[in-house]
Parts: C-alpha cells; structure tokens; sequence
C-alpha cells in the first residue's frame, strides 16, 4: 500500500500537463493562420497575376494610370455650335468642379457614407455583408470606388475569362476580389474627388444616357451644376437600376427613391430636417430628351462626315465612337437653319401640289403614263423589312405575305402634323405605299473660294428617310448640264454673244442609234436668231444641241471631268441635255470652279480633328487644280448671268419676284417625263445646289406646269437666299462677279437684241412676273 508521501509527486507531474496541452492548440492555430494568411496573399498575388490563366485578366499599369471609358465624340459647326454626337455610350465627362456638392453628398450618403475614411475597401461594411452571409442578413458591402472599378474595368465581363470562372460560386468571390484589388489600387493612383469624379461619369443613369453630364441634359435639360437638390437626388437614386427607378418610365418609384436618397442626406447630416421636408414635396418635373442620331443639325451631313472619317480612324486606330474626339465641321449652323426651313417650307407645298394632281389614282406611272403593275410589291422587296421576314419564313410566301398586310400602330411622316409625325394604324404595305408618294428634296451650298460646305440637307426628315440626295442620291441633271456643254464653246473660242439661229439640229443614226433631234420645251423651233448667252438663258435646246454637235459629245464629256464630275457620263446626243446621272455634291464642285477663277476645289466638310484633350490629330485640306482659264471661268458666269438678267432667262423670277438685286448666276433643270426638277444659283461667295422628285423616276409630277426646275427647285433657293442676305453677320458678298482685267471678249451682247431674237411671245412680261407669288412660279426650260 502506497503511503501518502509517494501520491504527491503523481499530482504534481499531472498539473504542468495543462500549459503544454493549451501551447499546443495555440501553437496549431498559428500555423494554421500563417498557412491562411500565406493562402490569401498567394490568392490575392495568384488573381493579380492571372497564375495558369485560372482567374482570368486584370488591367495593367497603363489601364490603371489611364482607365478607358467610352466618350462620345462631338461634332462642331464653323461658329463652335455642337452639331450632335457619335457614340455607342452617350457620354461626355464633366469636370469635378462643375458638379454641385449636393450631388456628391448625396451620392456619398447613399452608396458609401465612410468613403473618405476607407482607402478602397471598408472593412466593416465587408464585414457586415460576410455576417448575413450566415445569418440572412443584408447589406452592401461595395465601396464607391469598387463599383468603379467593376464599370470601369467591367471585372464581371471582359476580366472574367479564366478558367475557374465557369464554376458555380467561384466566378463572384473571383470578380469580387479583382474588384477589392483594383479598389485599392485606384485609391493609390488617384484623390477622392478624382475617384467621385469618374464614378459619376462613367455609370449609366438609363434612357442612353452615360454620365452625369447627359443624365442632367436628358432628364431635366441643363448642365450639373444646375441640378437641385431633389434633382441631384433622383440621379443618385437612378444608379441603382436605372430601369426600375428610371423618372420617364417609373415617376412613382422613382420618387419613392429619390426621397430615400433625401432621407440618407438628413441620416447623415448633409441636410437638414426642414429641407429634408421641402424636398420630398417637390414635384417631378422633368425636360425629357434623348440624345439620338435623328436629332441636332444637319442629321444627313453627320453621317456623311462619319463615312469619310471612318477610314481615317482605322487607319490612326482611333474610334470615332468612344475616343471622345472634338470633329470640326465647315458648315455654318445659321445658313443650315435657313437651309433647313427653305426645304422644308417649299416642300410642304410641293408635297400639297402633288396630292392634288393624284388625288384618288396611283402615281407610280410608265412612260406611257399606265400604271406600273406590281410596282409595290416589286419595291417591298428591296426593304430590309421583307428580307427579314424571309429569312424568318423562308420558303413560306403565305407567312411572308401576311405579316406584309399586318397593320400595326406606327408613327409615320407628316407634312400637317406637330413635330411633322402622325400615329397610324398601317401594314408595312401601306406604309411602302405612303412613303412612295413622298417628293423628296436635297439641298447644298458651298463656298466656292475654299471649298468649305456651309449647308446640307440631305433629305426631308432624317427620323423618318435616312436616303442622303446630296451625295448618295444620283438622278439625270437634266439642262443644268448645259453649262458643260457652254463652257467647253467659250473655251474653244466662241463668244457669249456668238448667235445662233433657233432651228432644229439633228444627230444622224449610228451603231443602231435613231436619228435624234431634240425640240425645245414648246416642241417648236422659232426660227429667231438668239446669242448663246440667250439660248442658255432660256434654255434652248435646239442651240444646245447644235454646240454639242460642233463640238462632240465627247468634248462636253472631257470638260464635265475636268471640272469635277465623277460619275460615269456617257458621250451620247443627248449628254448636253443631262441624259446621265449626277449627284448635287459633284453639281457644286463643278459650278463653284465658274466662280473661283477656274481652280477646281474638293468640297470641303471638315477643317480639323482634336483629341479629348485638344491636341489637333489632323486638318484637311482641300484639294485643288486648275480646270479653266480665269477669262473662261468668268465668262461662264456672266452666261450664267443670263437667265436672272436676260428677257426669257428660266430665273428671271430671282430678280422680279424675290426682287435680289444682286448679280446671280443660275441654271435650271428638268428631265423627261418631269421626274426631276433642279436648281443651280450663283452668287460671288456662295454655289448652292437643289434637287426635287420622287423617289422613284416613275414618280412624278403630270405636267411641266408644277414638274420643272423652275417651279420644283428654284423657290427653294429664293427662300434660302433670302433669308441669307438679311442676316448681316453672315457677311455675304452682294457685289459683282470679279472681272479679269485681261478679258478681251465681248461680253455686252446688247447690240445683237435688237432682231428678232429679242424675246419670245412666249414668255411671261416683266409685269406679270412682278406679281407672281410663290405659290403660282412658272418657267421654261427642260
């Protein structure tokens, strides 16, 4: 039996068992928290360094130091009036000083209250969102400068293409950490105002509007620093779902939010009670207006001026749609609104005249004036409607027939309607049929001593039409090709006052060819002996054709391409008369070089390119050669002269009813069966160019009395004239034509009128032209 003196020394071995039973846990719970702490600085290194491609991309330094955002890039008129902008994103920056600090305090009190405490991770509301994680709570855990991180360096979209991303659950944590490492990064690189700067500028706030600069234009129709508060507020609260508190579509939940954002203000002292009160009393008011390519000025020209700088930004490897680039233009944003309102008041009589004389029968006519069978459903084939639905029902007619037929409510077009549109109950049939009744219209002027375009109308409404009849509509030019024809005589030798017996010329048959003769506008011949100056004038086609006989149609051909005509022209009897297509672009170019002392310009739209930060990445200049002698040039425009200054000229109406008394130079134009109707007029500094028909060349007026140049186009140029010299600061040149000091033709034609080429019985007398209205102009010429 053991004694009590060997029991304690049992009992005192048992007690230092227990420190070294808690060192070793402890010992374990620090190994196992340096393995931790060593896993998570080899996951943060392995997801920043894309190890084995397993966690997908992350910026470099370059993206980091310079984050890309898309920016729309800006177009400019030659008065620095923004014209409208190319984008994808619709998104113009603005400055941290032109933001107002109730916009920064509210974003702050709503998305990150501790935002300037925390470097880009707020460890205690991370904390929070890892607690409901086990305990179903809920809370935000991103910091304001996160969220920039995840739009800017779009962490859930293009960074996420690692091999670990297409595993349920690890995708998020991934995203997440990138999100927590660019955070911090961010925060490092740039200052809290420069971190709350680029948050407002890159997020999206709905209706296509990126960026608080556009949000505060589209939603409420002013600039930042104009915002109210409760303004400022429903931005912020946009943020969160720009579709669910969107203050266009969803008035009463945005409300609703932006008096929590209010509420968020007062909770942390950016407010007091009392505003706190007056604000969520604030009505909605809003000036809705969504940036889009229909809107802004000149629609038509943009988008040719984004063709011609597509190539340019590809091969520079810029981005005419994110690069946020600064577009100078040539036109000049008051003579566009002129041109603008001329096209439009014309055209909504021509449009009333044209409803009359087809009023219950379809327009669409062969040359023999029958009907044109099957026109509309030859036509739907060629829309982009009828391609889809046959690929959508291919080799099912019947499917593709009925939904052709189908009426739907559309918006249409409209020449009587507010804001020029109607709501309709149409088939896409009928909608064909409306559009085809349409006149269509394009207009521009140029200057002719630089080349710059200072207006373009492409059509009649962009929204509805997108078809540009400047430069990518072509159409037989009809008799302002004569001019061709003329100057290649003056150039060869023949004098403005050289006469001419108005008598039939006929082309003999050849290769097949008829014999050809072309017959006035009366389908006469007087027999009178006119001055060339007077048969262009009047636009005598029987003299016309005898110069292009003397000269060969090659010849007219030859002059046509040195002054500009791209187009092919074939040299027939009847190129004198237009007989080959054009474009009003190629139009002006060719009659601006009369004007600029015979040196041929390229039209000219744009003058420079600046990046976002200025710096001008290129100008353009005008190409240039001489096509005509400066004594030519000049003799052309005295012919040209002619029809606003002759007894008989086709633009006298200029002088008499518009009552301009200043030299211009003009010409009209009218092809068979009255399809097209142009204008060309002259002024020292300004060419200006016009065309009208219908969109098909079957389309078209009755008769010559509403379907000639003169009464189709050259009102248009009188109401645009008109308003262009009234408004002074445009500064346009009323005097003379410059004259050659070495001119030594005869250009005072005056003895030769008093014969019988003096004037035809035909033509109207100077008084009754004097009381002609617009509405009721007439002329002569073909």
């Amino acid at each position: 039996m053991a004694s009590p003196a060997t029991k304690k020394p049992t009992a005192s071995r048992s007690k230092p068992s227990r420190p070294g039973r808690y060192t070793g846990w402890a010992r374990s719970f620090w190994v196992l928290f340096g393995f931790g702490l060593l896993g998570l600085v080899f996951y943060v290194w392995a997801v920043s360094a894309n190890f084995l491609n397993l966690f997908g991309r992350m910026p470099n330094l370059k993206s980091l130091e310079n984050p890309r955002s898309e920016l729309a890039s800006e177009i400019y008129s030659a008065d620095n009036v923004l014209m409208g902008k190319y984008f994808r994103e619709n998104r113009t920056p603005a400055e941290y000083e032109d933001l107002p600090q109730h916009l920064v305090d509210a974003l702050i009190a709503t998305e990150d209250s501790r935002f300037e405490e925390h470097s880009g991770v707020d460890a205690k509301a991370t904390g929070r969102v890892v607690v409901g994680l086990f305990t179903g709570g809920s809370g935000g855990g991103s910091t304001l400068t996160q969220q920039l991180a995840k739009v800017l360096f779009r962490t859930r979209g293009d960074l996420s293409d690692g091999l670990l991303n297409d595993v349920p659950g690890v995708r998020m944590v991934i995203s997440k950490t990138k999100e927590w490492i660019l955070a911090v990064r961010l925060e490092r690189s740039y200052t809290k105002r420069e971190i709350l700067r680029m948050y407002l500028n890159t997020n999206d706030y709905g209706s296509n509007a990126f960026g608080i600069n556009t949000a505060a234009k589209t939603f409420f129709g002013k600039q930042p620093m104009k915002l109210t508060r409760a303004e400022a507020a429903t931005l912020v609260g946009v943020l969160n779902a720009p579709s669910r508190f969107s203050p266009k579509f969803n008035p009463a939940r945005s409300r609703l939010r932006r008096n929590w954002v209010l509420r968020q203000m007062n909770k942390y002292g950016y407010i007091t009670a009392q505003q706190l009160q007056a604000d969520t009393l604030q009505p909605m008011k809003l000036d809705y207006q969504v940036e889009n390519q229909n809107e802004g000025i000149a629609p038509y020209f943009r988008v040719e001026v984004s063709k011609e700088l597509r190539q340019w930004a590809k091969e520079t490897d810029h981005d005419l749609y994110s690069d946020g680039l600064k577009i100078y233009t040539t036109i000049d944003s008051r003579m566009q609104k002129y041109a603008e309102s001329a096209v439009a008041e014309h055209m909504k009589l021509q449009q009333k005249w044209f409803e009359q004389q087809w009023k219950g029968q379809l327009p669409w006519r062969d040359e023999s004036g029958r009907v044109i069978p099957n026109f509309l459903a030859t036509s739907v084939k060629r829309t982009g409607r009828y391609r889809s639905l046959q690929g959508r029902f291919p080799d099912q007619p019947d499917s593709v027939k009925y939904y052709l037929n189908k009426k739907y409510p559309m918006k249409v077009f409209s020449w009587n309607s507010p804001n020029n549109e109607k709501e309709v109950t149409m088939s896409p049939m009928d909608s064909l049929a409306y559009y085809k009744r349409l006149m269509r219209a394009g207009f521009v002027a140029i200057n002719p001593l630089n080349g710059r375009i200072k207006a373009w109308v492409g059509g009649i409404n962009y929204k509805y039409i997108k078809y540009d009849h400047v430069r990518q509509g072509k159409r037989q030019p009809g008799s302002t090709f004569k001019p061709f024809v003329y100057v290649a005589a003056i150039d060869q030798g023949y004098s403005p006052c050289y006469q001419r017996p108005d008598v039939a010329t006929t082309f003999p048959a050849v290769a097949g060819r008829p014999a050809y003769t072309p017959r006035n506008f009366e389908g006469t011949f007087s027999g009178r002996t006119f001055t060339l100056r007077q048969a262009l004038a009047r636009s005598m086609n029987s003299i016309t054709a005898w110069v292009v006989q003397k000269l060969g149609p090659e010849t007219v051909v030859s002059y046509a391409k040195r002054l500009g005509i791209t187009s092919p022209i074939e040299a027939v009897p009847a190129v004198g008369f237009g007989s080959s297509d054009v474009s009003i672009y190629e139009m002006v170019g060719a009659y601006s070089t009369f004007v600029n002392k015979g040196i041929w310009t390229s039209p000219v739209m744009v003058t420079r390119i600046e990046d976002k930060n200025g710096n001008v990445l290129r100008e353009f200049i005008p190409q240039t050669r001489e096509a005509l002698s400066e004594e030519t040039a000049y003799l052309m425009t005295y012919m040209l002269r002619g029809a606003t200054e002759e007894r008989g000229g086709t633009s006298i109406i200029l002088k008499t009813g518009f009552k301009f008394p200043y030299e211009i130079g003009a010409k009209t134009g009218t092809t068979n069966n009255y399809s097209d109707g142009w204008f060309m007029g002259l002024t020292p500094d300004l060419v200006c160019g016009m065309w009208v028909g219908g969109e098909d060349r079957s389309i078209h007026f009755r008769n010559g009395y509403y379907g000639q140049g003169s009464r189709m186009a050259l009102p248009m140029y009188g109401l645009f004239m008109k308003k262009v010299y009234a408004d002074k600061s445009l500064d346009i040149n009323t005097g003379a034509f410059p004259k050659p000091a070495s001119l030594t033709i005869e250009t005072d034609c005056s003895r030769y009128y008093g014969g019988p080429g003096g004037q035809r019985d035909t033509i109207p007398s100077a008084e009754k032209l004097n009381q002609v209205k617009l509405e009721d102009l007439r002329g002569e010429d073909i």
